[in-house]
């Protein structure tokens, strides 16, 4: 017989280094470890190919002892790659609740462990095979062994034999207790001879069993020495048992007829029994069809009963939507538009809105919609609509021309002679608010129907507007009492003009601030009052004749273009934004025909008051200016295009003035000559004082850009008229550059752009100083000049020492010429003065000139002491201060 793998103590020592291994060895020792084939397959069926290939595994059995209490663990390692074991399964022997041998296996070697602690029990467990009965036997023996020593009880068994476990246990225990204890020394866990047969039996029958199996064999005193004689003894015995008992049957043959004889009875009544219960499934049979066609036939009716009943329902509610009131049919078609029968008016559109919007595809079920019903009602719906449109839409025109022809026709409505009246229409939009609600619902119906009347408004309220502001334009005009101004003139002399010119016209600027301040909020309010009115799609809109919209924005709103881009940002991209921006459009087109012509009458104020003085443009620039800046609402395009234009003509008004002003500086050109100070230069400080006194805080783009202009053709025209006699060029610009410093001085202060022009005139007037003072000084020192030019010139192509022995700068020459020099230099000074105050025409200018000319004197001749000191250093000349002093007297 082949050597069992459960001696192999290589395989043994190979299971016990796996188990120390593991995270789970601790101080387990292997028992006993044999190789086993793993399969999932059922012997006999066709599975799938991969459960039933076996696998090679080992099975090992190990115990740990911790204290009084042993622990016993089932083991199954696997080979891996590399052929070594490594743990594959484990588990707990007191779990183990039954042992099945396959019965379809002929050989015995298969079996299964069942354990009670399994998660899924629907899975099959692995089935174990192996190699022979022995290894087998060997392997379950062990396991009861464990179970009755350690856990005290036995797990089922199924498919075993216990008294072949028996006889292998005693033919096969000695055996195997001589080879574990040569091979492996003595150890407990190893069974002896004497005890292990003990064991064995205590293990597979109880002592009662054992009792009774003792004596049924002490009654077989035969000397049996061979299990197979014995068993063909019990073979022969159940043979002559079995024949026995046929012998008694064949005894008992009467009673065996008659119970025949019964049967065939019983059978005859089963027959019948059956014939009668298939008559009776046939007629069961017939019973149920009957019963399936009264049902089905009863199923039929109450659906259609039910059909019939929610059709009843679905048409009821169509013709309840077809259906038209007569009350709401005569209001539609004949009923009055007055303020008292609106409220029937407001609920008939709301009712044929209803209707029509019930008629809808999208509200009405698709199986409808082309019924003729439906197509007949719908066309009558439309009649409807049209007729009360067209009705309504001519009696509103009409409603705006009659309140706009009752208010034009009473004259105590406008400004009379005498008496300066405020536009007021609160009234009127009073009365044009009690039909707000019917446009709203005229817009439900067809948004096109808006246009005429949107026009109608337009034309009817423009004429109201425009006669408003004509009466009160010419009115605020006649009340005010003011003289004309001349025209403020730069090119006459300052002087007795003065006084006519400074003529007070404040209340011609004020003239135009109250054409603004009653009309544009009036023009703002009429706007918001129209985009409500008339039903304008604009988000961000303030409420019609909210004080929020008046007080606030006392002029008017943004653009077309600016509101279509406030709306852009503020909305984005999405169709509410498009419809907004159409919408937007439409009333910037509708608000100029409501306000077109009205600043004709702006534009007659602005060239009046222009008449009168032209520098009242400052005032009404500033006011218009901030009438513009404050326009923030949505709904008021019209009016700040208006503002705007008005803000342009004052600008062009004002600029014809200062394009006039600059040709008058311009015409001085044409003189031959002229000297002293020239009549524009304090001119235009008075001018610039009296704008100055027209700005008060407003803004001064339109004033200074006026400066920059005139100044810089004063200064121009200051440098040709200069220029036409170079003689005295020095003279005129500098007496006049000064003259322009003293008049703006205090102006200079406060005015930044003033400032600008004062400091580029002091630097003009610095440069003509310096030249006229310069050609003063070499007429009257020239000798002494001139030989500091020649040392200059030697110096740049010879050595100092060398200088004084060229002709013409010798040391003889330099005393000659100092000589000459300073011998007459009180003569030479007062030469010098008289020659400055010669053509100077302004007396304050001297005291400073002659300073001026002395120093530049001291300095230059600083300069020739440096050079001689330099060429002559032995020489000896008078010192700076020696002449300082000497000049200080005169």
């Amino acid at each position: 017989m082949a050597k069992s793998s459960a001696d192999d103590m290589e395989l043994r020592r190979a299971c016990q280094a796996a188990v120390d291994g593991s995270s789970a060895g601790g101080k387990h020792k292997v028992v006993l470890s044999i190789r086993v084939a793993k399969s999932h397959g059922v012997w006999g069926k066709s599975g799938k190919l991969g459960r039933q290939m076996a696998k090679p595994r080992v099975l090992a059995i190990s115990t740990k002892s911790k204290g009084q209490r042993t622990k016993a663990l089932l083991r199954v390692l696997k080979y891996s790659t590399g052929g070594v074991l490594e743990p594959a399964k484990l588990y707990k022997l007191k779990h183990l609740s039954k042992v099945e041998v396959i019965q379809n296996d002929p050989s015995g070697c298969t079996f299964t462990l069942g354990f009670d602690n399994l998660r899924s029990q629907s899975v099959a467990p692995p089935q174990w095979t192996m190699r022979n009965k022995d290894d087998r036997n060997r392997l379950l023996l062990c396991i009861l062994n464990l179970f009755k020593e350690i856990i005290g009880r036995l797990p089922k068994v199924v498919g075993v034999d216990v008294v072949e476990m028996a006889i292998w246990a005693k033919e096969n225990t000695p055996a195997m207790s001589k080879q574990v204890n040569a091979e492996d020394g003595p150890d407990d866990s190893v069974m002896t001879e004497n005890n292990s047969t003990v064991t064995v039996e205590k293990d597979l029958v109880s002592q009662a069993e054992e009792e009774d199996m003792e004596a049924l064999l002490g009654t077989y005193l035969m000397g049996i020495g061979e299990a197979e004689a014995f068993s063909e003894r019990l073979k022969r015995e159940f043979l002559a048992l079995e024949a026995a008992n046929v012998h008694a049957l064949l005894e008992s043959e009467p009673l065996i007829e008659e119970v025949l004889r019964g049967l065939e009875d019983a059978t005859l009544c089963v027959d019948d029994i059956d014939e009668w219960l298939g008559i009776f499934n046939v007629k069961l049979r017939h019973m149920r069809e009957d019963i399936e066609s009264i049902e089905s036939r009863n199923n039929t009716l109450e659906l259609q009963t039910v059909n019939n009943k929610l059709l009843t329902e679905e048409l009821d509610r169509l013709l309840e939507r077809l259906h038209i009131p007569n009350e709401i049919a005569e209001c539609l078609t004949d009923g009055s538009f007055g303020e008292v029968h609106m409220v029937k008016n407001i609920e008939a559109c709301e009712w044929l809105s209803r209707a029509i919007n019930g008629l809808e595809g999208q509200n009405l079920d698709q199986r409808y919609t082309n019924m003729r019903a439906v197509k007949e009602k719908r066309a009558e719906l439309k009649i409807l609509k049209s007729t009360f449109l067209r009705r309504a839409s001519e009696f509103l025109r009409n409603y705006f021309a009659s309140l706009v022809d009752l208010m034009i026709s009473d004259k105590n409505n406008f400004s009379q002679r005498g008496q300066l009246k405020r536009p007021d229409h609160s009234d009127l939009r009073y009365n044009y608010r009690s039909y707000a609600r019917l446009l709203q619902h005229l817009k439900g119906l067809d948004k096109g129907c808006l246009g005429p009347l949107r026009k109608a408004y337009c034309h009817s309220l423009n004429l109201l507007l425009r006669r408003e502001a004509r009466e009160f334009a010419n009115e605020l005009r006649a009340n005010t009492k003011t003289t004309r101004s001349p025209v403020f003139s730069l090119e006459a002399p300052a002087g007795s003009s003065q006084t006519t010119n400074s003529t007070d016209t404040s209340s011609v600027a004020e003239v135009y601030s109250k054409m603004l301040t009653v009309f544009i909020p009036l023009l703002v309010d009429e706007s918001s009052f129209f985009a409500h009115f008339m039903c304008f799609d604009i988000p961000m809109l303030l409420p019609p004749g909210d004080p929020a919209n008046i007080t606030k924005n006392e002029s008017n709103g943004i653009g077309a273009n600016d509101s279509n881009q406030n709306l852009t940002h503020a909305h984005g991209n999405d169709a509410k934004t498009s419809n907004a921006s159409d919408d937007m459009i439409a009333l910037n087109e509708a608000l100029q025909e409501l306000l077109d012509g009205i600043q004709e009458d702006f534009h007659a104020v602005i060239e009046w008051g222009c008449k009168i003085d032209p520098l009242c443009c400052i005032s009404m620039h500033g006011t218009t200016e901030r009438y513009l800046s404050g326009q923030k609402a949505d709904t008021a395009g019209f009016v700040r295009l208006l503002l705007g234009d008005l803000e342009s003509r004052i600008s062009v008004q004002f600029s014809r003035y200062v394009d006039e002003a600059c040709h008058q500086i311009e015409k001085n050109e044409r003189n031959v000559r002229q000297m002293g100070v020239l009549p524009f230069i304090p001119r235009f400080a008075t001018l610039a004082t009296r704008m100055e006194q027209y700005i008060q805080g407003q803004s001064r783009d339109l004033v200074d850009q006026a400066y920059t202009k005139i100044v810089s053709i004063m200064f121009v025209t200051l440098e040709k008229i200069a220029q036409a006699d170079p003689k005295y060029a020095d003279i005129v610009l500098f007496e006049n550059y000064a003259a322009f410093q003293n008049s703006l001085y205090d102006l200079a202060n406060v005015v930044p752009i003033l400032a600008k022009f004062y400091h580029q005139a002091s630097e003009a007037y610095e440069q003509a100083c310096t030249r006229h003072i310069n050609m003063v000084i070499y007429i009257h020192f020239e000798k002494l000049f001139q030989f500091a030019r020649k040392i200059e010139e030697c110096l740049q192509s010879s050595p100092a020492e060398e200088i004084p022995f060229l002709v013409g700068l010798s040391k003889v020459d330099l005393r000659k010429t100092l000589k000459s020099t300073f011998s007459g230099l009180d003569k030479s000074a007062n030469a010098m003065y008289k020659k400055l105050q010669k053509n100077v025409t302004s007396e304050e200018l001297m005291p400073s000139l002659w300073e001026k000319c002395k120093k530049d004197f001291l300095d230059k001749y600083e300069t020739f002491i440096q050079l001689v000191s330099k060429v002559y250093p032995k020489e000896t000349i008078p010192s700076v201060m020696e002449i300082k002093d000497l000049l200080a007297p005169m």
